[in-house]
């Protein structure tokens, strides 16, 4: 076998390979051993008639045709191991020459894994930052655990900072169009939460059940949205239903109630201590995002299209999946965020987010090859029990090699991250 190699771009490659006699030879014995194992001939047993009978009794042109796949998948295979080459689709493949079982000339253009710089993984030095947890955090799961065990009541007085409101309402712009994500029914507010912009929540104070109001307000400056930010809106509000609230006394009968105290000080040191666990946790995580943050831009590396543009359909499919759960439309959201069509969407939100997936995991996976890191079958069985638990109502998925493939991959990268927190600690 004989290999040309031209480089097009950093990311694709076009080889020329050129096979033999023995090449063609090799691959038209295993092809017709393939065939003999259902051929039928006179006087032999299937699949011990001699090679020569079988091949007489093939349609030629076929055969020659098994034979050049055969040796094209077989040969290209090869030829990507010898120049050391990571394809990332599958190739585009013409036949220059073909002389029956003598000589096959093909050409192989694809897009490959370019060649990364990777920066200095070990000069990265950084340990986590671990907060302390203050009194105030400790009183604020308080409150929230209060308001969960508040008692409700329906109620016929004017609605009170403090009480739970039912509401449909519907907003709009200043021309009377209905504005997205701006309306909704049954909708339970407690007045006082700021869940609302500025002067909704205030607006239905006084309010009673089966009164309707209309809120003239304006979007703060640093709306999320930017073309609703600043703009006025109009609700209309129907107040169905208003519900004081009688929050409980904290003490040790609470903590009984709230699980498994004896004391309200138990209570309190628990909620502590799991909020110093969450701290720790949150401090590992910025730690990890941190290192690999740094080691990106110390990289030098240039991102395949096809990566970005697969990364990016995996970003509008989870995308959509939110909308439909938010129940608005992706038109609806692309107008209320301001932008001109999908094409501006995906290159302002999705693009960058499917840059910096495809940057992170080129750079570790190079990381991981750099360090030799592996994993073995038990770690891999032991995580795919693990997740099946887990997604129980969905546990086969995680039978499927492409499953598989996708848990091994995640488990690598989970390790190499752990490896350069363990040296930037050093």
């Amino acid at each position: 076998m004989q290999v040309t190699r031209k480089d097009i771009s950093e990311t694709k490659v076009k080889l020329t390979i050129e096979l033999g006699l023995e090449e063609l030879t090799h691959s038209k014995q295993h092809e017709l051993q393939e065939k003999a194992k259902t051929a039928k001939i006179t006087g032999f047993r299937k699949g011990k008639a001699p090679l020569n009978l079988i091949e007489k009794q093939l349609d030629q042109n076929q055969l020659q045709a098994d034979v050049i796949n055969h040796a094209i998948n077989d040969y290209y295979g090869q030829a990507l191991s010898a120049e050391k080459l990571r394809a990332l689709d599958q190739p585009n493949v013409t036949i220059g020459k073909f002389v029956p079982y003598t000589e096959l000339q093909f050409t192989a253009e694809v897009e490959i894994m370019p060649k990364i710089k990777l920066g200095d993984y070990k000069k990265i030095k950084k340990s986590p930052k671990i907060a302390k947890v203050e009194a105030d955090e400790v009183k604020k799961v308080l409150a929230n655990l209060s308001e969960r065990m508040a008692t409700k009541k329906d109620s016929s007085k004017p609605a009170k900072l403090g009480d739970d409101v039912v509401i449909d309402f519907d907003g709009k712009d200043k021309k009377g169009q209905a504005v997205a994500g701006a309306s909704g029914k049954d909708y339970s507010l407690n007045l006082g939460s700021n869940s609302f912009i500025p002067g909704f929540e205030d607006g239905l104070v006084g309010s009673k059940s089966g009164d309707k109001k209309e809120l003239k307000l304006k979007f703060p400056k640093d709306y999320h949205a930017e073309n609703l930010a600043g703009t006025d809106i109009v609700f209309e509000v129907q107040v169905k239903k208003v519900q004081s609230v009688e929050l409980p006394k904290l003490d040790d009968e609470f903590a009984k109630k709230v699980g498994p105290f004896d004391s309200f000080k138990s209570l309190q040191a628990d909620i502590k201590t799991q909020l110093e666990d969450q701290k720790k946790q949150e401090a590992e995580n910025a730690l990890k995002d941190e290192i690999v943050e740094e080691l990106v831009k110390k990289s030098t590396l240039v991102l395949p299209d096809i990566l970005i543009n697969d990364q990016i359909s995996m970003l509008e499919h989870d995308f959509n999946q939110n909308l439909i759960y938010r129940g608005i439309t992706k038109e609806e959201y692309i107008k209320s965020n301001g932008l001109k069509n999908e094409e501006e969407w995906r290159n302002k939100e999705l693009r960058p987010q499917a840059e910096r997936r495809v940057s992170v995991g080129m750079i570790l996976a190079e990381v991981a090859d750099v360090e030799g890191i592996k994993i073995d079958e038990q770690e891999l069985a032991d995580r795919i029990e693990l997740m099946k638990i887990q997604y129980k109502q969905n546990a086969e998925q995680f039978d499927t090699p492409e499953m598989q493939r996708e848990v091994a991959s995640r488990l690598i990268t989970e390790k190499t991250v752990d490896r350069l927190v363990e040296l930037a600690g050093k």
